[in-house]
């Protein structure tokens, strides 16, 4: 009997780090995300960028599926839970951030939208009291936000009471976020790309109307940097990161996968620190560390009882 057990256990450990390893991925991919959209709203009109954002991405998965020999589910009731994740997860989120863009850098919208795991905390609290019942998890929600809040920096919320609307904007799509992460829980066994490409056609079925209506996308200009970004957001920020978005749903459960909010912030800030020549200070690092100690805490699994 113990023989069998040591296997199975190595077995856990490397999944587990095979999902914290795709967890580290997503951040950057989504913490990339946030400078994408900056570049992308110079010259692009926020719904036309989103519209545009998950019609490529949502084309690429349809190409994907092809390929690996997939077809799209038929079901009617399927399909109208892909447009409420489409709603939660694409297509309003997605619209706020780059709507509040315009007006707020992209340092502090990837900041401001770093509470979705507070909110799919809560929700899950009240739906799945067994998931979020968890002290370690709470523990590690708790951690995450201090470490949060030493990154931010108090100079960095020296503007926090200008541009209001646009700051609740992001919390708002925080919000839109930790639910979305709940409502992913009930394509628990369709192939993660499944949900992935059925949100993204619906969120683009949504936007692609409305752009063609206020913006007029045929009588725009965009600068090539702004084209780059948003193909970059299309392509990795969006049609690569919600397979992983989507498997970690199913690996991690709700609180474990949108603890990637927490990630989408130290990981800004590195890419700042590497490309943009920006400085940490000493608190940071103390926060970044919460950070990662939070993310660790909400998604280990729990141990199994010695039967």
């Amino acid at each position: 009997m113990t023989t069998n057990a040591t296997p199975a256990l190595s077995l856990d450990k490397q999944g587990h780090a095979r999902e914290m390893v795709l967890l580290l991925v997503l951040a950057t991919l989504w913490g990339a995300s946030y400078s994408f959209i900056k570049i992308g709203v110079e010259t692009i009109p926020p719904v036309t960028l989103i519209a545009a954002r998950t019609l490529i991405a949502g084309a690429i998965l349809l190409v994907v599926i092809r390929l690996r020999g997939l077809a799209l589910p038929r079901d009617f009731a399927i399909w109208r839970r892909f447009a409420i994740q489409a709603c939660l997860n694409s297509a309003i989120p997605f619209t706020l951030i780059a709507w509040a863009e315009t007006s707020v850098d992209a340092g502090l919208a990837a900041i401001l939208n770093a509470g979705s795991p507070i909110f799919a905390f809560l929700l899950s609290m009240l739906l799945f009291r067994a998931e979020a019942a968890s002290g370690r998890k709470l523990f590690g929600v708790a951690a995450g936000m201090l470490g949060v809040c030493l990154i931010i920096g108090v100079e960095a919320l020296s503007g926090f009471g200008r541009e209001l609307m646009a700051q609740l904007a992001l919390v708002a799509a925080a919000a839109c976020y930790g639910g979305a992460a709940l409502f992913g829980r009930s394509f628990k066994g369709l192939d993660p790309i499944m949900p992935a490409a059925g949100s993204l056609i619906c969120g683009a079925a949504i936007l692609v109307p409305l752009s063609l209506v206020f913006d007029r996308p045929w009588a725009l200009s965009p600068s090539p940097e702004s084209i780059q970004a948003l193909l970059a957001l299309a392509v990795f920020s969006t049609a690569l990161a919600f397979i992983i978005y989507f498997r970690l749903i199913d690996r991690l459960g709700t609180v474990g996968a949108t603890s990637v909010a927490y990630l989408r912030v130290p990981t800004g800030v590195a890419i700042g620190v590497v490309f943009l020549g920006e400085q940490l200070s000493p608190t940071a690092w103390v926060g970044l560390a919460l950070v990662v100690l939070g993310v660790v805490a909400m998604t280990l699994p729990a141990r199994s009882k010695p039967v």
